[in-house]
């Protein structure tokens, strides 16, 4: 059990270059499994906005700081974020948030 004081959750916007929205997808799909069995992670969920269809976000959380700095040297997020870069119409948004209320 985590103790929700310590919790990081991170909505991470990913807008990509029109011309490579599939690839884009394809790549961050790739982070998702190996994400979802790294210690610490609470969940880990991509999304495709509806509306844009350039922009996807992922919505993680971790259970500590200490975790989320250990995924951010994984070597397939580092693997795919080096892909993705190029691919990109602007850089990486990430917003970091402690949760206030517990989950329903």
């Amino acid at each position: 059990m985590t103790n929700k004081a310590d919790e990081i959750h991170i909505v991470c916007t990913v807008h990509a270059q029109s011309e490579h929205r599939e690839r884009v997808g394809m790549l961050l799909l790739e982070l998702v499994d190996p994400a979802r069995a790294e210690a610490g992670c609470l969940y880990y969920d991509l999304y495709h906005e509806r509306d844009h269809l350039d922009t996807f976000v992922l919505l993680d959380g971790w259970a500590s700081e200490a975790a989320l700095a250990a995924h951010a040297v994984h070597p397939n997020v580092t693997r795919v974020v080096e892909q993705l870069r190029p691919l990109l119409a602007s850089p990486l948004e990430h917003h970091h948030s402690r949760r206030m209320t517990d989950p329903a």
